[in-house]
């Protein structure tokens, strides 16, 4: 789909420019450090059924995977520019559900007018020091940036200006499309222009595909990164062969495969000449491992070998 018609159909959200403008600045920073930068995109989509809306399309996906690996990619040296919808998962603070904070965290001290100190239990947040700290380390550094997005439209346009970001870098850039984003979606121009009423009787809703964007982000947008997408099944006999396909259709590097119900502990990552699968044992659950540390280990390992390609 052209630029053109992106706006279109999926009007520009307001502080898209300005968006545009600071990921612009920190690719262009970490690039002339010469380092390497990973977007992430994490959690899902909405996607409103009305020009003022009420109600909307949405799916179940957490970010999970996406603020887990966003943590492995500062870890391994990576720049990493987060594209994650409003109130998933974040990185560092995921593990830590706000509810714990409000028990754990209390007044400390006195402190200089419009500042609070606050002091922690460590028996009732273990990990909570340590993820701060590597938070604010990587916020210092300069070296992470968090962008979010809400419906359908943010997120195209986000993803056109951070891929455009990122292409200066060329080979040295990488792109972990991990969002959920939703197939379909009801244009601007069909909306109702108000709340549909209940009072109308059964709702019936024609929506339309949502064109396929990864393709002209290969070919267009970013063509010498290293792009890795997800496909996502319920159904394990199917789910290799989608994969496959959808490695063709799009022409990435990897296409990481995974089934609803094992998706935590289990992936196959698949390339146009290979089939990699990586599986969390039962002692690496127990010692708290997560699968997106053995999944960016090795897609570091891709990427060099890739860049060493090109170069």
């Amino acid at each position: 789909m052209a630029a053109v018609d992106l706006v279109a159909e999926f009007p520009q959200p307001a502080g898209a420019t300005r968006w545009a403008e600071v990921m612009a600045r920190f690719a262009a920073g970490l690039g002339s450090q010469g380092r390497r930068v990973v977007l992430v995109t994490s959690g899902g989509t909405k996607v409103p059924l009305e020009a003022r809306p009420v109600r909307f399309l949405d799916n179940f996906s957490s970010g999970r995977r996406g603020a887990t690996s966003a943590e492995a990619f500062l870890a391994a040296g990576y720049g990493v520019l987060f594209l994650y919808r409003a109130r998933s998962a974040f990185p560092f603070a995921h593990r830590f559900p706000p509810q714990t904070w409000l028990s754990a965290l209390r007044p400390s001290g006195r402190a200089p007018p419009g500042l609070l100190s606050l002091e922690a239990e460590e028996k009732s947040l273990p990990g909570f020091a340590a993820a701060l700290r590597s938070y604010q380390e990587a916020e210092a550094a300069g070296t992470f940036l968090a962008v979010e997005f809400t419906t359908l439209a943010d997120y195209l346009h986000l993803l056109q200006a951070a891929a455009q970001a990122l292409n200066p870098l060329g080979s040295s850039a990488m792109f972990y499309l991990a969002a959920a984003v939703s197939d379909f979606y009801v244009p601007a121009s069909e909306m109702p222009k108000h709340k549909i009423q209940s009072s109308g009787g059964p709702l019936q809703i024609t929506m339309k595909m949502v064109p396929k964007m990864l393709s002209p982000l290969v070919k267009d947008w970013a063509p010498q990164a290293f792009i890795i997408s997800f496909k996502l099944e319920t159904d394990p006999a199917i789910v290799i062969d989608r994969a496959r396909n959808a490695l063709e259709i799009y022409r990435h590097q990897v296409v990481v495969a995974n089934i609803l119900d094992s998706r935590r502990s289990f992936v196959v990552i698949i390339t146009k000449d290979s089939e990699t699968e990586l599986l969390l044992s039962e002692e690496e659950v127990e010692k708290g491992i997560e699968i997106e540390e053995k999944l960016v280990d090795d897609l570091q390992s891709r990427h060099t070998a890739f860049i060493r390609d090109k170069n």
